[in-house]
């Protein structure tokens, strides 16, 4: 990089450092007076008439002073040598609350609080999708009479439960043969393809027995049924009426794309494509208008290394980048950790 590309970047990154503290549009003179560019006030005059003329500040029309736009967020992230990582502290703080969780739900719903707290942004945690997971265990519990409980057990501890209506009370040899065999069949195996790996069962029973099996198959594809799959968490939505003002349209059509979630899915499945990366999307680059004064940060999380959801947190483009992706990264792992165990 040239010398003065080199400065004018140090300089962009005076700007963006001192407008996201400050909410303040930047000027020479605060830039001369709370950093050490080693360059006199009229150089670093310059370099911002350069910045603005590539489009990477503006001056606002009521002010003097620069703040960031899109492109200089943008030239800005993709600049950091390396994400900062948690403190020491910070650290022990994820890990004192994460620790504690007793199931998926308690983790996901520990999980958002934590990154709301955390960033002080909207949180958002995607459950783990059941394309991606595979089966862990498969348990049939009887309830007395003619029922029974199906227990679906995920790899990343996810947990499905039906209730099965079987006609009359299954005898414990029955009973035991078809929990085995549909262990036999489907553990390990991912759940999109359990349906069709256990459709030849009925014929491994006697006549007699097929309805229970069926009854158990049907309960078991209820338990996989695609649109359960999607679905996530946010929390930390009352932070945006403290960036209030870096919304110029008002708070509103980003909470109207908040409420549909099938936005935020797919936006998420399209950043963060595996455990080690942090995605981040600024302003117009969410493709949704009414995202488009919003960053949005976002990693995935997963089991035996592989991404089997994303979680990350949405914001005015206004942020603590490098706090933030530090903070999603740091969460996304420990969540990893917490589901291969």
């Amino acid at each position: 990089m040239a010398v003065s590309e080199d400065r004018r970047l140090a300089v962009l990154r005076a700007i963006v450092e001192d407008y996201v503290q400050t909410r303040e549009p930047v000027g020479s003179k605060a830039l001369v007076e709370r950093h050490s560019l080693g360059v006199s006030p009229a150089t670093i005059r310059n370099d911002m008439a350069a910045l603005e003329e590539e489009g990477f500040i503006t001056q606002p029309h009521t002010s003097a002073g620069r703040v960031p736009t899109d492109k200089g967020y943008r030239l800005f992230v993709d600049r950091l040598s390396t994400v900062k990582p948690m403190s020491s502290a910070e650290r022990r703080a994820i890990e004192a609350l994460l620790d504690g969780a007793v199931d998926l739900d308690d983790v996901i719903d520990r999980t958002v609080r934590l990154l709301a707290q955390l960033t002080r942004q909207v949180a958002v945690v995607q459950y783990p999708s059941l394309t991606r997971s595979t089966v862990r265990h498969i348990e049939l519990v009887p309830l007395g009479g003619s029922r029974m409980l199906l227990v679906l057990i995920t790899n990343t501890g996810r947990v499905e439960q039906r209730v099965v209506e079987v006609g009359a009370d299954p005898g414990e040899a029955v009973l035991g043969e078809l929990r085995a065999r549909l262990n036999a069949v489907t553990t390990g195996r991912r759940l999109t393809d359990v349906v069709r790996s256990v459709s030849f069962l009925p014929t491994a029973f006697a006549p007699e027995d097929r309805p229970l099996v069926r009854s158990v198959l049907d309960a078991l594809e209820d338990s996989l049924a695609v649109e359960r799959e999607e679905r996530i968490v946010l929390a930390g939505t009352a932070n945006l009426a403290r960036s209030g003002p870096d919304f110029a349209r008002s708070i509103g059509p980003v909470l109207e794309a908040l409420e549909e979630q099938v936005i935020l899915l797919k936006l998420l499945s399209e950043m963060a494509g595996d455990l080690s990366e942090v995605g981040v999307r600024i302003g117009h680059e969410t493709a949704n208008d009414n995202l488009s004064e919003t960053a949005v940060i976002a990693s995935g999380y997963g089991s035996q290394g592989e991404v089997v959801a994303r979680l990350g947190v949405l914001g005015p483009t206004r942020m603590d980048y490098p706090m933030t992706m530090a903070a999603v990264r740091a969460v996304a792992r420990y969540v990893s950790r917490i589901l291969s165990m």
